[in-house]
């Protein structure tokens, strides 16, 4: 299954993009076994000069990129917090169901537009705290990772 971050902005050079990208190659290095591959998509923010406006722009880009019959999960803080271990098994649960992608968006600063969040298959929530982007996608990078490592059997501290 291919797993594609698709981030509304784009991160620049520092140590976000740093650990992002850390990230991303050991979830990929160690998904392999799992028949889990990673990719990152970067879309322009919309220049419009009204939030419902850019949230619109923004969703409607990204939805016109979304592969046929991909799952797609909006990140939303108003969506639903999972743990670790419940996302995990969540993505074994696409995977093994025969999905060929999933795409988890992360939306522009007003968030992501209702045409998104209505197709989405999960809204997701980092909590009700409003983050940062590139943090948001550094996150996000990193319970992939997680959800890898538990996936493979790796002792997981909270077990």
């Amino acid at each position: 299954m291919l797993i594609t971050i698709a981030a509304v902005g784009r991160l620049k050079a520092g140590p976000e993009r740093v650990l992002f990208d850390r990230f991303v190659d050991r979830a990929g290095t160690a998904g392999r076994k799992l028949g889990l591959t990673f990719t990152t998509r970067e879309f322009s923010e919309s220049r419009a000069t009204s939030g419902p406006s850019r949230k619109d722009q923004e969703a409607n880009a990204l939805l016109a990129a979304l592969p046929s019959g991909a799952v797609l999960v909006g990140l939303d803080e108003a969506g639903r917090s999972l743990d670790s271990r419940a996302f995990a098994e969540r993505i074994a649960k696409w995977r093994d169901n025969g999905t060929g992608d999933l795409v988890l968006a992360i939306g522009g600063a007003d968030g992501h537009g209702s045409a998104l969040l209505e197709k989405a298959s999960l809204r997701l929530a980092f909590g009700p705290m409003t983050w940062p982007h590139q943090l948001a996608r550094l996150m996000l990078a990193e319970q992939l990772y997680r959800a890898v490592t538990i996936l493979s059997g790796h002792p997981y501290h909270r077990d």
